[in-house]
């Protein structure tokens, strides 16, 4: 393919035509993490940018053109969403006191702690504690960072998984580390409800209301016990 600033305008429609379903299917598969005053379309907007701006800094010697802009276009629409995180300090103080609590119980329960167990720590309901879980709908981010010192090698660094002609695809890559054992070690000792509702989310694909009629749970109920199951997998970490 020939470089951007050489495409003609028919060339760079074709080229975000080929790329439009990923950039809105990555879109809404994050759009649970938007603050209230984005969108799913302002992240095809974020993400469309990101392919054009892929494309112009291509270096076909170090990675494939799809590899490179799929990544590319998944980092900008992150970087958006971080760019105008909104979360108040209340909150994030109100997230980091349930991991707190969820390590500490852990530790001296020897066993995952039950939600009741976790809000009495707090000195809350679980009423009170429900709703954390629910108002930190967009404040609960995995991010590769959060797994640093897993990898047997030391710190494990995104862009050193991009692909050559040569090497597996970051997938692949991924796949043979360590980091895989052990983000499947911490699934496996989750509850197992969370684990299903984790398995049908990411897995499966299926959306939170979609999840809520398989179990036979409300749509707030499936999202409560999201946002547990991956505070669970911060804590263990």
């Amino acid at each position: 393919m020939t470089g951007y600033a050489l495409m003609n305008e028919e060339e760079k429609e074709a080229l975000i035509r080929e790329f439009l379903p990923f950039i809105k299917y990555t879109a809404y598969r994050l759009a649970w993490r938007l603050p209230a005053h984005l969108t799913a379309e302002d992240l095809v907007s974020v993400g469309t940018m990101g392919l054009l701006d892929a494309v112009r800094r291509y270096d076909q010697e170090k990675a494939r053109l799809k590899t490179f802009v799929e990544f590319r276009i998944k980092g900008a629409m992150l970087d958006e969403i971080r760019a105008n995180d909104m979360v108040p300090k209340s909150m994030k103080k109100k997230i980091d006191s349930i991991k707190k609590a969820h390590s500490k119980l852990e530790k001296e329960l020897c066993r995952l702690p039950s939600e009741e167990e976790i809000a009495r720590e707090l000195d809350i309901s679980v009423e009170e504690y429900h709703q954390i879980l629910q108002d930190a709908n967009n404040c609960v981010v995995l991010r590769f960072e959060d797994f640093k010192g897993s990898h047997e090698d030391g710190d494990l660094d995104i862009n050193d998984c991009l692909s050559d002609r040569e090497a597996k695809n970051p997938l692949e890559l991924l796949e043979d580390t360590k980091l895989k054992e052990a983000l499947a070690g911490a699934i496996e000792r989750l509850p197992e409800k969370e684990k299903r509702i984790l398995s049908l989310y990411y897995w499966d694909e299926l959306t939170m209301k979609e999840i809520a009629g398989v179990l036979a749970l409300t749509e707030g109920r499936v999202s409560q016990l999201h946002k547990q199951a991956l505070l669970r997998l911060k804590s263990l970490f």
